[in-house]
């Protein structure tokens, strides 16, 4: 049977970031429930973000940031040919382990087939994971230590609504996002739709703030332009985090033109 998330206990008000032990985040039950084989809704964000990344000449972007990267490799392997350096950004001292193992032993078997259908989609690829991968350096901080207009594209998967349940923490984690890359530079995200908060294994409740495509646009419309937004539906094959689906973002940054204010 599917588990069902439950709410924590009530503490009279929504948890934040700071209220969660991410540096506990349980990597290998994680990655069981969504990355020991290649799901239909992998096949979806890979398929969208490809596109964004193949807009872009190899060696294109001179600096890349994947922020929040966690234990997921597929953003940082579709980053290998357009992306000269790129920085995965994580928090959790779990996260960071796990990542650095892949970068320095090799990536486990289960990735093969995910950067498979990365490379078919984008032969601009190396035909070697490690060589794509050799590109990726893995620093641990949070999106409080991004230097503001440091990157040509700056990528987040299930971050920002994955880690926290009020929703002005969540604007503040995307607002981050957006400062990371330089006036104009591309944005490129996936989100858990309507997604609450959730339980990885048998472990505690992990803070998040339900979004839809309503609540995306109230953040990133302001902020951003060229604004698109996409759909996966959602994926029966997953446990059932009760989110209904995965929603799909680009935009790019305001210039600075566009970000002057209008003469008086």
């Amino acid at each position: 049977m599917d588990r069902i998330p439950q709410d924590p206990p009530a503490t009279g008000r929504a948890r934040r970031n700071r209220d969660a032990d991410w540096d506990d985040w349980p990597v290998a039950d994680y990655l069981a429930e969504n990355y020991r084989r290649l799901h239909p809704c992998d096949i979806g964000v890979i398929r969208h973000h490809s596109a964004v990344y193949r807009r872009f000449a190899p060696g294109a972007l001179a600096r890349t940031l994947e922020l929040g990267a966690g234990p997921n490799l597929y953003p940082l392997m579709l980053a290998g040919a357009a992306g000269r350096a790129v920085d995965a950004l994580e928090p959790s001292a779990a996260g960071v382990r796990y990542l650095r193992e892949q970068l320095t032993r090799g990536i486990d078997d289960s990735w093969r087939p995910f950067y498979a259908l990365c490379r078919s989609l984008d032969p601009a690829l190396p035909e070697d994971c490690a060589e794509a991968l050799r590109r990726v350096r893995v620093v641990r901080g949070t999106a409080d230590d991004v230097v503001p207009g440091t990157y040509d594209l700056a990528s987040m998967n299930f971050v920002a609504e994955s880690v926290t349940e009020d929703f002005g923490e969540f604007t503040a984690l995307c607002e981050a996002f957006v400062r990371a890359v330089r006036p104009g530079g591309t944005l490129l995200a996936a989100f858990m739709e309507r997604m609450p908060s959730y339980r990885i294994g048998d472990g505690p409740v992990w803070p998040a703030c339900p979004v839809d495509e309503t609540a995306l646009r109230s953040v990133f419309a302001p902020r951003t332009s060229g604004l698109r937004i996409g759909r996966v539906e959602k994926d029966l094959t997953l446990p059932e985090y009760g989110d209904t689906g995965i929603l799909l973002l680009t935009a790019e940054a305001l210039t600075a033109e566009a970000q002057a204010p209008a003469p008086a």
